[in-house]
């Protein structure tokens, strides 16, 4: 029996990494082709900052969707399991990404082609705000408790596995003459997804309710309306995740997405050697996670977090002063700290968020406020920080005051993040 369930844990795990893997790979992809496709294919006949400006919005503007979808599949979850909502994100996620790898771009269908590359988007932001709290939960309670900072660590460890498949693969592919990778390379990365998502739901198929969940329906407390449940008894716990997230998701689009864009355009380098310093950031922070679950599991989700954002806001000025001397050496070093630094954040975030909600409504508490931040401070992060740039002439000075003031943000909200751990259900939550 024992045996059973550490082989059940252990596939969960990696349900959750190939999860959070595709909804990365999705995300990165599209960020990194908006700096380098999306302006000049579906929004030509505007100024190259005007068009760049667009592709950023078709990239952040979804992210303002996430929210539905954490509330849609989360009541699913929340109500009828975990992993009926995790076959249909990820079904959702990844025929949004082939058929974005299969449209028309303004010159075969004008107008349309940046109407549909923007719904695509809506939809896939709609799948990606379900997928992500389910794929922590998964990991989460299956996980056993002493070890659930480990376990936590690893779908969020698949952020670093897609933004690295993803840079890997759009790398490969900008090898190719500038006219072929316009014209079919650039579809390549996305129509790759389909891989990844029929593993994903092959090993989620043969997957049962979460330990958690069942012992719920077991009881007889399963929630009848998780989301009003969650604003009627868990309103600050909603908020202080929006607030905790924020520094987790900003910073990362921006060294992640911004930097593209900026180090090529407004420092004039190269664009291979920029993707090759977020490729090695990448595997940076993907060795960092899990090392860093491991020790929360030690020490405390709570402390790490503190720590891995108070250094994210000592780095802000560090990290565009690096990228100012236009070397390929201190752009690679900038990027590998500021990944890691981030992979210290990310790595406790999640479990650190579930923690503060019990199982009736633990996968809506943490779908929207998780989603909530991320439409705040994530999707819009290169396109705020684009502006900043150009209002400022060229100087990197705001951009450096955002992520502390979104540092600054996160770290109180951290401060009033309670220690202890719900059970399963509480009276309180008894409707």
């Amino acid at each position: 029996m024992q045996k059973k369930q550490a082989t059940q844990t252990r596939r969960a795990l990696v349900a959750s990494l190939i999860g959070s893997s595709i909804e990365y790979y999705d995300y990165l992809l599209f960020g990194t082709m908006a700096s380098l496709v999306f302006s000049k294919l579906f929004f030509p006949t505007l100024d190259s900052f005007a068009g760049l400006l667009l592709a950023y919005a078709s990239f952040g503007i979804p992210y303002f969707f996430r929210p539905l979808g954490g509330v849609i599949f989360s009541h699913i979850g929340d109500k009828l399991g975990r992993k009926k909502t995790l076959v249909l994100t990820l079904a959702l996620m990844g025929l949004s990404t082939v058929l974005i790898g299969c449209l028309p771009d303004y010159e075969m269908i004008g107008f349309w082609a940046p109407c549909l590359l923007v719904l695509l988007r809506l939809i896939q932001g709609i799948g990606i705000g379900g997928e992500w709290g389910g794929a922590l939960l998964l990991a989460v309670e299956y996980s056993p408790e002493s070890k659930r900072g480990f376990g936590g660590s690893i779908p969020m460890m698949g952020s670093a596995v897609g933004m690295l498949l993803g840079t890997v693969t759009v790398s490969i592919m900008t090898l190719l003459p500038e006219q072929q990778f316009l014209s079919w390379g650039w579809r390549v990365p996305f129509l790759l997804s389909i891989v990844l998502v029929f593993v994903g739901l092959w090993i989620r198929r043969g997957l049962g309710e979460t330990p958690d969940f069942q012992k719920l329906k077991d009881s007889g407390s399963v929630s009848k309306f998780p989301l009003g449940e969650t604003l009627r008894y868990h309103r600050k716990e909603v908020l202080l995740t929006i607030g905790v997230k924020l520094v987790e998701s900003a910073p990362f689009y921006i060294f992640a997405t911004f930097v593209l864009s900026y180090a090529t355009g407004q420092l004039h380098m190269d664009r291979g050697a920029v993707l090759n310093a977020v490729t090695l950031g990448t595997l940076f922070s993907a060795f960092v996670i899990p090392v860093t679950g491991m020790l929360a599991d030690k020490i405390g989700r709570k402390r790490i977090f503190i720590m891995g954002t108070s250094g994210m806001m000592l780095f802000a000025f560090p990290y565009f002063q690096l990228l100012s001397y236009q070397s390929v050496y201190t752009l690679t070093l900038a990027t590998v700290l500021g990944m890691g630094l981030w992979g210290v954040i990310t790595a406790v975030m999640g479990t650190l968020v579930s923690d503060m909600f019990g199982a009736r409504v633990r996968y809506t508490g943490i779908s929207v406020g998780y989603q909530v931040g991320a439409a705040l401070a994530g999707g819009m992060a290169p396109l705020i920080a684009t502006t900043l740039i150009h209002s400022f002439n060229g100087s990197w000075v705001p951009v450096g005051l955002f992520i502390i003031v979104i540092g600054a943000i996160s770290l109180v909200s951290a401060l009033f993040v309670p220690n202890s751990v719900p059970p399963v259900f509480s009276t309180n939550e008894r409707i």
